[in-house]
């Protein structure tokens, strides 16, 4: 989420209505935005998700970067997976900014899916992801250019 509590990038694991979802963003940026800077990037989250619930969150510029996880994770590998998933983004938009995750939504999801996926945890290590998304791009890119080719084929065809 930005600083002004827009959303850019969310992503649920368990069902949530949507009124529910924009309540839950609601409250974690009303949360994050009375913190002063200086503090723990650690929040207990119980009052919002209930009990067992923490969150942590790393302020990047004009983004937020939240993950909330229950008492079975460690609360530093969370920490430790936004900053993978923010060098990741780094070595895929060269500096990202709000703009790169507002315009890239689709690829945002590939990378967060190729970290998380189903609320597990799957990478660690930006460098195998960015391999994971390159050859993600490069499938994408031969589907198309196979999906232009036969569409080119069936009009000469019909000619």
């Amino acid at each position: 989420m930005n600083t002004q509590g827009k959303p850019r990038l969310a992503k649920f694991y368990e069902f949530r209505p949507v009124e529910k979802q924009q309540e839950i963003i609601r409250n974690v940026f009303a949360v994050l935005c009375s913190r002063p800077e200086h503090v723990s990037n650690f929040v207990d989250a119980e009052s919002i998700f209930g009990a067992d619930a923490r969150l942590v969150y790393k302020h990047f510029a004009t983004l937020y970067f939240v993950l909330i996880f229950d008492g079975s994770e460690n609360e530093l590998a969370m920490l430790d997976l936004i900053q993978v998933f923010v060098e990741t983004l780094d070595k895929c938009f060269r500096n990202v900014c709000e703009l790169d995750v507002v315009f890239n939504y689709s690829k945002m999801h590939t990378i967060l899916d190729e970290i998380i996926f189903g609320g597990q945890v799957l990478e660690t290590s930006s460098t195998e992801v960015m391999k994971a998304v390159e050859e993600i791009s490069k499938l994408e890119a031969a589907s198309s250019a196979i999906n232009l080719v036969s569409k080119s084929v069936s009009s000469w065809r019909s000619r």
